[in-house]
């Protein structure tokens, strides 16, 4: 089985043309992760020199120096190259989740025309990582699988309308979930059946020690606090408007609400970067970028199909997937995580539970 990969690299030259040398980034973002060019050295495995000179190559280009020295700690990143390499991360974070797409659609095409049946199971659904450990796991499974990752009413949509297998679903557990699943009716009515996946904790994102004092939903309508949202149409940025509502609030009181960002580690990028005080998310994402998380709302996580498609052979193995030990494993290894009820498969209405399972609270 073939495999697609295509990742995101982006390229700085100066006016005379002379280009940033691509594996200064990745340098300078271990140096930001261990302290120290030794001991990003000793986590890379590389020679000391040879970082130095790649360091020499690159202030030349920028004309600026990118490594400062202090006394007692060595060798520090300069404000340039943390902006470098908080740019890099975004850019990761941002196109990532869209070149997965891309991949998976090329895998797709390719498999069609090479297998002998051509079947490919369309998984659509919003970035998250209980997806993107499902796609590992099928993956290792030697599962074809045309992965898209879009907004969550593109995916209803889309399951609705045949154009692909399963959906990515969030409802939250309490009074709010049949607010959501009230709010994608028109595409999720009748007897659609719900595959669950996980439990998780939806919350703030905040810099290390929160400086900004934000503890809670309230406080984004605070004066003076930089907010970053998810994007219209995403499951994240529906259930926010309703725990506003719940408030009594209202996002245009919530500085930086209109503007939105694709995936939960393209936000918390965003705060970590000193772009944003607070977004909204899961906190995998927030751990992920050094964040503190304060938490807010559990709900659960289900892939949402058509009664009829989960006779065919090709659901029948991604719930084989979703029941194993080694996705129930990959899924403890998140922050925020529960593999709560994994392959368990109910209504929609079924779905709306009410009492949240152990340690997710």
């Amino acid at each position: 089985m073939l495999h697609v990969s295509i990742q995101p690299q982006w390229h700085i030259r100066n006016a005379t043309g002379q280009a940033l040398p691509v594996k200064v980034l990745a340098l300078l973002s271990l140096v930001e992760d261990h302290g120290s060019l030794s001991a990003a050295c000793t986590q890379e495995g590389g020679s000391y020199r040879h970082a130095w000179k790649l360091l020499r190559e690159a202030e030349a280009v920028l004309g600026a120096p990118l490594l400062a020295m202090q006394r007692g700690k060595g060798s520090v990143l300069t404000p340039l190259a943390r902006a470098l390499v908080w740019a890099d991360r975004r850019v990761g974070a941002r196109l990532s989740p869209v070149l997965e797409s891309l991949a998976s659609e090329l895998e797709a095409e390719l498999h069609t025309l090479l297998a002998s049946n051509g079947t490919t199971l369309r998984l659509f659904a919003s970035h998250g990582f209980a997806v993107e450990a499902l796609a590992h796991q099928l993956e290792a499974a030697q599962l074809p699988l045309e992965l898209k990752y879009c907004n969550t009413e593109q995916a209803a949509a889309a399951v609705h309308g045949g154009s692909c297998d399963v959906a990515g679903l969030h409802l939250p557990l309490g009074p709010l979930g049949a607010k959501v699943l009230a709010h994608h009716a028109r595409w999720l009515r009748g007897d659609m059946r719900a595959i669950h996946l996980v439990v998780r904790r939806q919350g703030l994102m905040v810099a290390a020690g929160n400086p900004k004092k934000v503890y809670a939903v309230d406080d984004l309508a605070r004066p003076g606090l930089r907010f970053i949202n998810r994007e219209r149409g995403s499951g994240t940025r529906l259930l926010l408007e309703l725990l506003l509502a719940q408030r009594g609030l209202d996002g245009a009181a919530v500085a930086g609400y209109e503007q939105g960002e694709h995936t939960h580690a393209a936000v918390a990028a965003y705060v970590a970067s000193g772009m944003a005080d607070v977004a909204f998310g899961v906190e995998t994402a927030a751990r992920r970028f050094g964040l503190e998380f304060i938490p807010v709302q559990a709900e659960r996580y289900f892939l949402a199909c058509k009664p009829a498609a989960l006779q065919a052979p090709l659901l029948q193995a991604l719930l084989a997937v979703v029941r194993s030990d080694a996705f129930r494993a990959a899924v403890e290894q998140l922050p925020g995580y529960e593999p709560d009820a994994c392959g368990n498969v109910t209504s929609l209405d079924d779905a709306l539970v009410t009492t949240m399972p152990r340690g997710t609270g």
